[in-house]
Protein backbone atom coordinates (compact mmCIF):
# COMPACT_ATOMS: atom_id res chain seq x y z
CA UNK A 1 0.00 0.00 0.00
CA UNK A 2 1.34 3.40 -0.94
CA UNK A 3 1.00 6.16 1.63
CA UNK A 4 1.54 9.73 0.50
CA UNK A 5 3.82 12.12 2.32
CA UNK A 6 4.71 15.79 2.29
CA UNK A 7 7.75 16.05 -0.07
CA UNK A 8 9.07 18.93 2.05
CA UNK A 9 9.88 16.32 4.73
CA UNK A 10 12.45 14.45 2.60
CA UNK A 11 15.37 16.70 3.49
CA UNK A 12 14.50 16.71 7.20
CA UNK A 13 14.27 12.89 7.12
CA UNK A 14 17.75 12.77 5.55
CA UNK A 15 19.10 15.05 8.28
CA UNK A 16 17.52 12.88 10.97
CA UNK A 17 19.10 9.75 9.45
CA UNK A 18 22.49 11.46 9.56
CA UNK A 19 22.00 12.52 13.20
CA UNK A 20 20.50 9.41 14.79
CA UNK A 21 20.27 9.00 18.54
CA UNK A 22 22.12 6.17 20.29
CA UNK A 23 18.87 4.27 20.80
CA UNK A 24 17.92 4.65 17.11
CA UNK A 25 21.35 3.34 16.09
CA UNK A 26 21.05 0.40 18.47
CA UNK A 27 17.58 -0.59 17.27
CA UNK A 28 18.55 -0.06 13.62
CA UNK A 29 21.34 -2.62 14.06
CA UNK A 30 18.60 -5.19 14.76
CA UNK A 31 16.13 -4.09 12.06
CA UNK A 32 18.28 -3.35 9.02
CA UNK A 33 18.90 -5.73 6.12
CA UNK A 34 15.73 -7.76 6.69
CA UNK A 35 17.05 -9.16 10.00
CA UNK A 36 13.63 -9.02 11.65
CA UNK A 37 11.94 -12.12 10.20
CA UNK A 38 12.86 -11.00 6.69
CA UNK A 39 10.91 -7.72 6.81
CA UNK A 40 12.31 -4.58 5.18
CA UNK A 41 12.44 -1.60 7.56
CA UNK A 42 13.37 1.96 6.61
CA UNK A 43 14.75 4.71 8.86
CA UNK A 44 13.26 8.18 9.24
CA UNK A 45 10.41 7.56 6.82
CA UNK A 46 8.06 10.41 5.89
CA UNK A 47 4.39 9.42 6.15
CA UNK A 48 1.65 11.99 5.57
CA UNK A 49 2.80 15.07 7.54
CA UNK A 50 5.07 13.12 9.90
CA UNK A 51 8.40 11.31 10.00
CA UNK A 52 8.56 7.97 11.83
CA UNK A 53 11.81 6.56 13.18
CA UNK A 54 11.36 3.14 11.51
CA UNK A 55 8.75 1.85 9.08
CA UNK A 56 7.91 -1.46 7.41
CA UNK A 57 5.47 -1.04 4.53
CA UNK A 58 4.49 -4.72 4.30
CA UNK A 59 3.58 -4.80 8.00
CA UNK A 60 2.20 -1.23 7.97
CA UNK A 61 4.21 -0.82 11.18
CA UNK A 62 5.92 2.29 12.50
CA UNK A 63 8.35 2.10 15.40
CA UNK A 64 9.14 5.19 17.42
CA UNK A 65 12.09 5.73 19.80
CA UNK A 66 11.04 8.21 22.45
CA UNK A 67 13.71 10.17 24.30
CA UNK A 68 13.29 12.13 27.51
CA UNK A 69 11.68 15.06 25.63
CA UNK A 70 8.62 12.88 24.96
CA UNK A 71 7.82 13.09 28.67
CA UNK A 72 7.05 16.81 28.26
CA UNK A 73 3.29 17.34 28.01
CA UNK A 74 3.38 19.31 24.74
CA UNK A 75 5.58 16.71 23.05
CA UNK A 76 3.41 13.89 24.41
CA UNK A 77 0.30 15.58 22.97
CA UNK A 78 2.01 15.76 19.56
CA UNK A 79 2.85 12.05 19.85
CA UNK A 80 -0.81 11.26 20.58
CA UNK A 81 -1.93 13.27 17.55
CA UNK A 82 0.71 11.61 15.35
CA UNK A 83 -0.24 8.11 16.50
CA UNK A 84 -3.95 8.74 15.93
CA UNK A 85 -3.30 10.06 12.41
CA UNK A 86 -1.05 7.12 11.52
CA UNK A 87 -3.71 4.71 12.83
CA UNK A 88 -6.27 6.45 10.58
CA UNK A 89 -3.96 5.70 7.65
CA UNK A 90 -3.82 2.05 8.68
CA UNK A 91 -0.35 2.24 10.22
CA UNK A 92 0.18 0.71 13.65
CA UNK A 93 2.70 2.38 15.95
CA UNK A 94 4.95 0.76 18.54
CA UNK A 95 6.67 3.17 20.90
CA UNK A 96 9.71 2.41 23.01
CA UNK A 97 11.62 4.70 25.31
CA UNK A 98 15.34 5.25 24.82
CA UNK A 99 15.77 3.63 28.22
CA UNK A 100 13.98 0.44 27.09
CA UNK A 101 16.05 0.23 23.91
CA UNK A 102 19.37 0.84 25.62
CA UNK A 103 18.74 -1.33 28.70
CA UNK A 104 16.24 -4.00 27.64
CA UNK A 105 16.68 -4.49 23.88
CA UNK A 106 15.67 -8.17 24.07
CA UNK A 107 12.16 -7.32 25.31
CA UNK A 108 11.85 -4.55 22.72
CA UNK A 109 12.71 -7.04 19.98
CA UNK A 110 10.34 -9.61 21.48
CA UNK A 111 7.51 -7.06 21.36
CA UNK A 112 8.23 -6.33 17.68
CA UNK A 113 8.38 -10.08 16.96
CA UNK A 114 5.01 -10.56 18.69
CA UNK A 115 3.52 -7.96 16.35
CA UNK A 116 5.02 -9.77 13.34
CA UNK A 117 3.82 -13.19 14.47
CA UNK A 118 0.29 -11.86 15.00
CA UNK A 119 0.40 -10.30 11.53
CA UNK A 120 1.66 -13.53 9.96
CA UNK A 121 -0.76 -15.82 11.79
CA UNK A 122 -3.87 -14.37 10.20
CA UNK A 123 -2.62 -11.77 7.75
CA UNK A 124 -4.10 -8.89 9.70
CA UNK A 125 -2.64 -6.14 11.77
CA UNK A 126 -3.14 -6.24 15.51
CA UNK A 127 -5.61 -3.57 16.63
CA UNK A 128 -4.14 -0.15 17.31
CA UNK A 129 -2.99 0.57 20.81
CA UNK A 130 -5.52 2.89 22.36
CA UNK A 131 -4.04 6.31 22.95
CA UNK A 132 -5.40 8.10 25.99
CA UNK A 133 -5.44 11.89 26.01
Amino acid sequence: MKIKYNPKLKELARQLRNNSTKSEIRLWQKLKRNQMHGYDFHRQKPIDEYIVDFFCNKLQLAIECDGYSHEILEVWKKDVKKTKRLNQLGVRVLRFSDHQIMNDIENVLRHIEDYILTFESDGSKPPPIEVLE
